[in-house]
């Protein structure tokens, strides 16, 4: 796992992470997570570091805790896909933000994207 960032609390960092493998679909609906000590051990971290950061999850509905089986992907699609939705935005919002910082108009901002993703497309990026 990369290293994490200093400004943010680590198991907020974690969490993220987690929230981006499941919307990603690198994790699946009701797929069981490593269990908070095997979590901490892979990422040589505090376990109480872990829990926070799967308590985090469940609190947003992307985990599920099952007594005796361990922690699960929430199998709630409609919750998944409000999440990803949520996460889409939140990245818009903060690219629009630092583009317009620079003094870029909202017409430079959808040109230049329109541009660069024309450019992905044709596999020249």
């Amino acid at each position: 796992m990369d290293e994490f960032n200093a400004s943010k609390p680590i198991y907020l960092q974690l969490a993220d992470r987690i929230h981006r493998q499941i919307i990603s679909g690198e994790l699946k609906a009701g797929e069981k997570l490593p269990s908070i000590r095997d979590m901490g051990v892979n990422y040589n971290m505090n376990p109480n570091t872990v829990q926070r950061a799967y308590s985090e999850l469940e609190r947003e509905g992307i985990l599920e805790t099952r007594r005796g089986q361990g922690t699960f992907v929430s199998e709630r699609q409609d919750r998944l896909v409000q999440q990803r939705d949520k996460l889409k935005l939140e990245q818009i919002q903060q690219f629009v933000h630092v583009m317009q910082e620079m003094g870029y108009s909202a017409v430079e901002i959808l040109s230049g994207l329109e541009e660069y993703l024309n450019n992905v497309e044709k596999g020249d990026e």
